[in-house]
């Protein structure tokens, strides 16, 4: 798959470059990815490369080389290719750069050149992450959203288990993305960032997604409500300076400045103690002590792992 998109792409750039329309043959001496193979193996791969480019929208044009119209060629006007300019108003600008800011594969830096090009960053606003960073390998994203989208079902290995699951959408939340769908025990929700030894399904349309499915509704229910620990009570108490937080964020009425304590069901604990540690020392876990006790331990060896 990588490969196929690296050969639309280099075709894409070679065609926008060029100064003349180019034939088929000059594309299969010069893109990589074309050198190899038989002329009927180069004309089938060059004929799907061609209906990809047009479905993207890209204004691919054969043209006649000369006036008797014996030989043609290929072009791609960079003009007709390009958008026009938005013309975003400075308030626009910003909120762009706050979603570029939000997600960032690895040390790329995409975001910031994509808003050069729609008129720039504007003065104050720096392009430091503030959300999710998918890491220098972002490839099993790529592959989640293939199995979402061609309806492919997966098996994974999550928390040191193998799961099988039909994946029905993929969501953001606090920093994280997260994979939703169906299990033979129901609907689960997984943390992208700790799955490994992602397989998906040879069959396309595998499944049939629920039609009143929303991935916005079910990551309503909070990320620990989900998961394949027996869900247990959790009672939480904020301290004033974070409780309206908290609060906000369950969709609970915010205490007026004081602490705020609640009782939480709790199925996925590693869910749990990450949301519980984002708070700092500003919260407390009251009960069961066996919570108390697996928070103190994760503390202790966060602080161990430090310079």
């Amino acid at each position: 798959m990588q490969s196929v998109v690296e050969r639309v792409i280099n075709l894409l750039i070679y065609l926008l470059e060029s100064p003349h329309p180019v034939t088929a043959d000059e594309i299969r001496q010069t893109v990589a990815g074309y050198d190899q193979g038989s002329d009927e193996a180069f004309h089938r791969m060059f004929e799907r490369d061609k209906d990809v480019l047009r479905r993207l929208g890209v204004p691919l044009e054969l043209k006649a080389l000369d006036v008797w119209e014996v030989d043609f060629g290929y072009s791609v006007d960079p003009d007709q290719y390009a958008i026009p300019d938005p013309g975003l108003t400075n308030e626009e600008r910003a909120a762009l750069s706050l979603a570029a800011r939000m997600v960032r594969i690895g040390e790329g830096d995409s975001g910031l050149q994509g808003l050069l090009k729609l008129g720039g960053v504007e003065q104050g606003i720096g392009m430091e992450p503030i959300g999710a960073d998918l890491g220098l390998d972002a490839g099993i994203l790529g592959e989640l959203f293939k199995a979402v989208t061609e309806r492919r079902r997966i098996s994974m290995t999550y928390r040191g288990k193998e799961r099988k699951l039909s994946p029905y959408g993929i969501a953001h939340r606090r920093g994280h993305w997260y994979l939703a769908g169906e299990t033979e025990e129901g609907s689960r929700v997984y943390r992208i960032d700790r799955i490994s030894r992602l397989q998906l399904g040879d069959g396309a349309g595998a499944f049939d997604r629920p039609k009143n499915f929303s991935v916005r509704d079910l990551m309503n229910s909070q990320p620990w409500e989900s998961g394949d620990d027996e869900a247990v009570d959790a009672s939480i108490r904020f301290g004033s300076d974070v409780g309206w937080w908290a609060a906000r964020s369950l969709g609970q009425e915010p205490p007026d400045g004081g602490p705020f304590e609640v009782t939480l069901p709790v199925a996925n604990r590693d869910a749990f103690m990450g949301w519980i540690l984002s708070f700092g020392d500003s919260v407390e876990i009251v009960a069961p002590e066996e919570m108390r006790v697996d928070l103190k331990e994760r503390v202790s060896s966060a602080l161990a792992g430090l310079p």
